[in-house]
């Protein structure tokens, strides 16, 4: 089963393997643990793969 999302907590708790796909390539796939290995979390994982880390995360933190 094929599940899209943009919100990687749903994307976390519903699928036992995730593949980051930027601009139609898969750029990362794995277990979310072995996703996480190098972040905080998966959204981090997402931001730094497709180079947004930086922008993103500071309005991400400025709203939460």
């Amino acid at each position: 089963v094929l599940f899209s999302t943009h919100i990687m907590e749903i994307a976390e708790r519903l699928c036992d393997r995730i593949a980051v796909i930027d601009r139609g390539r898969i750029i990362a796939e794995g277990s979310v643990e072995e996703l996480k290995a190098s972040a905080e979390s998966l959204e981090d994982v997402f931001l730094k793969l497709t180079g947004q880390y930086e922008g993103i995360r500071e309005i991400v933190d400025a709203i939460s």
